[in-house]
């Protein structure tokens, strides 16, 4: 009988089909090629794409597309966070033919499988393109495999301007893995650990969070289709206070949805490993097992595809907005990210053996120095107008960053500071008693987890938590990457320079151990505390924005060779152009939803009370205080400054934005009391709860 495991991985040309399919020499060359960086012969170029032109027929597809992820940002608008692709048919004409009306030819031509081409200047860019000098590439990640889905072959690319500035997300991941491999293994060798590894490796295992509701209410609702969140709405009386919704089991037309998701992703050999409902009403969860970090990255947009693809057959919408619904959990994407070798050596695992333990302790050093000296770029990675909804609250980390290693650890960390050994953390793992003899003790975790905490260690990972449902994890990833790279540069320089393994080790914890914090982030301590730390509390995206293009990040990203200066500027601009686009969207969209919807609604259910003037009790007065507000906003938003991208975002954020709030206010309180029927959209109640039964 087939079902979603016996397909799992037919539709994806990964290193296994590779090696049955291609000459020996033709994947040992091409395998060398990953690693130097040179381009791949173009004999051997030839026989890859005859060999992946015939196995993707022999899967039905009919068109070939270069895929790749423009910097559009999330905002959480369907189409917002998906990756871009024009699609190629799967044909040529037979040029060599003596005929002068050339026959046609099913084919793959090698040199359209390696390269394409497009217009650089119609996607955001922050200036490095323009109309008249729009030329842009896009050029096949290697290290990615091709996969066929939907009858498309699609191919995994990185995308650059006619000049090689990168104007994509791919691209610097990509380079920030480069990156790893040159500090990971210099670091290597300063420490004398691993040394027979050739190359570095991080990896990613996503976490999605998401909403799906019924299509035809998702249509009715015009927040949600323009700007993908409810700007209008109050909570219906129940929602997640008895926490009712976490773990129960799936609705039944969303299971379908899932099951097919599921499905669809296994064949592209992406290992679907958990599915279930979330704590919000109408929130639910899908997750994969680790890949390298290019290859999840690609498959966590796909899966946001084959949501939005699937769900629509099925009557249904897939909201992954950070924060589709005020006033219940919002939606993150926490990003399971490790750095390891070749060789099978993973800097994240506390190691059975003394060289593996060292690695461990190196590790979270390397790991506490980046976070500690380039702490404002980690939190841009994760700074939009969506994100900004859910960050501090109780469902997400707060937005200062800090480092969770567990509190055994950072007991540890402070005896290497006062002269310890690097060795002596107790790593095991604790049994402990159910108490009953029918179920048996449980191995408990190195340490405990810590849900407050933006990075917690998680056994052999960081989990970076702070990530937003609609983003694409390249971008935080990236970063992971780039200051990972710097701590181990550092570490691996202070050895070089005469310092002990063990010192070394000692004064980078002793230097940045203010950004290891093991409480509670929810707290109200904690930014008094953080602030006495030094550590920077950025809780806007235009705050945090602000910091991204500062020499001090712009040196560290030019010498990894991940950014160049220009691309660390283009990269704040297309920032402050998202969130100015996002917040202004918003705007527009409650002005029309109040005039055209709103106000008509109000006047309908105050004309039915004349002569019962009791009985309308402060109905007038609450409908006419939408209007007051209503023009309080459309007054502020026609001032808002065009001097700057950086005035415009913070005017928007500062003062309209908390006009929008008193907006909603007053329209949620009218919803109150309009008369059942008159609301012009549908409610919260229906929109997380009818498609459960």
């Amino acid at each position: 009988m087939s079902d979603a495991l016996t397909t799992a991985g037919i539709a994806m040309f990964d290193d296994v089909l590779m090696a049955k399919k291609l000459p020996s020499a033709v994947l040992q060359r091409f395998s060398e090629c990953l690693i130097s960086g040179e381009p791949t012969p173009e004999e051997d170029q030839k026989v890859i794409a005859d060999t992946i032109f015939e196995w993707a027929r022999g899967l039905g597809a009919i068109d070939f597309a270069h895929w790749f992820f423009p910097l559009r940002g999330g905002g959480g608008a369907v189409g917002g966070m998906l990756g871009a692709f024009k699609k190629d048919t799967l044909i040529d004409l037979e040029f060599g033919s003596k005929f002068v009306t050339k026959p046609m030819k099913a084919c793959l031509p090698h040199e359209r499988l390696f390269q394409g081409e497009t217009d650089g200047s119609s996607f955001p860019n922050g200036g490095l393109r323009v109309t008249h000098s729009a030329a842009a590439f896009t050029t096949w990640d290697r290290a990615s495999p091709p996969f066929v889905t939907d009858k498309c072959l699609y191919i995994p690319c990185a995308f650059i301007t006619h000049f090689g500035k990168c104007i994509d997300e791919k691209t610097p991941l990509l380079r920030s893995m480069d990156a790893v491999t040159l500090s990971g293994l210099r670091l290597l060798k300063a420490i004398g650990i691993g040394t027979d590894a050739k190359a570095m490796c991080s990896y990613l295992g996503w976490e999605q969070e998401f909403f799906v509701i019924p299509a035809d209410l998702y249509k009715a609702h015009p927040d949600l289709v323009n700007c993908g969140r409810t700007l209008f709405g109050k909570l219906p009386t129940r929602h997640q206070q008895g926490d009712l919704n976490y773990f129960q089991p799936i609705p039944g037309k969303v299971q379908e949805l899932l099951d097919i998701a599921q499905a669809e992703m296994l064949k592209v050999g992406c290992p679907m490993a958990v599915k279930h409902n979330e704590v919000a009403p109408g929130q639910h969860e899908m997750s994969p097992v680790f890949r390298t970090a290019n290859v999840s990255c690609d498959s966590n947009v796909l899966f946001m595809e084959v949501m939005n693809r699937e769900a629509q057959k099925l009557g249904l919408q897939v909201l992954f907005h950070e924060k589709p619904f005020a006033g219940i959990n919002g939606s993150g994407k926490h990003a399971n990210w490790s750095v390891g070798t070749d060789t099978g050596l993973n800097f994240f695992y506390p190691g059975k053996n003394e060289a593996g333990a060292k690695l461990y302790v190196t590790g979270i050093a390397c790991l506490a120095f980046g976070l500690a000296q380039y702490n404002e770029m980690v939190r841009c990675t994760v700074a939009s107008a969506g994100n900004d909804h859910r960050l501090g609250a109780q469902e997400a980390p707060p937005a200062i960053i800090s480092l969770y290693p567990g509190q055994g650890f950072e007991q540890f960390m402070e005896s290497i500071i006062s002269g310890g050994d690097l060795l002596g953390y107790k790593a095991e793992k604790k049994k402990q008693s159910t108490g009953c003899s029918a179920a048996m003790h449980i191995e408990a975790n190195v340490e405990d987890r810590n849900r407050t905490a933006p990075f917690p260690f998680c056994g052999n990972r960081f989990e970076f938590r702070a990530v937003g449902s609609s983003q694409n994890c390249c971008f935080p990833v990236m970063v992971c990457n780039a200051i990972m790279s710097a701590g181990m540069a550092h570490l691996a320089g202070l050895i070089e320079g005469g310092m002990s393994h063990r010192d070394a080790v000692a004064q980078v914890f002793k230097e940045n151990k203010h950004v290891i914090f093991t409480g509670n982030g929810y707290s109200a301590e904690w930014p008094v505390e953080a602030s006495k730390r030094g550590l920077p509390n950025l809780n806007t995206t235009p705050k945090a924005i602000a910091t991204w293009n500062s020499e001090k990040n712009k040196k560290l990203l030019e010498s990894l060779k991940i950014y160049t200066a220009e691309e660390t500027e283009a990269r704040q601009e297309v920032m402050y152009e998202n969130y100015i686009s996002s917040m202004s969207c918003e705007v527009e969209t409650m002005v029309q939803m109040t005039e055209t919807g709103i106000l008509p609604a109000c006047a309908k259910d105050l004309e039915k009370y004349k002569g019962f003037e009791k009985l309308a009790g402060n109905r007038k007065a609450v409908y006419e205080g939408i209007v007051e507000q209503l023009e309080k906003l459309k007054a502020s938003f026609a001032k808002k400054p065009h001097t700057s991208l950086p005035d415009e975002a913070t005017y928007l954020c500062d003062t309209v934005k908390p006009q929008m709030v008193a907006l909603r206010s007053a329209v949620d309180k009218a919803e109150s009391l309009l008369e059942s029927g008159l609301y012009p959209y549908p409610t919260y109640e229906a929109m997380i709860y009818s498609h459960h039964f």
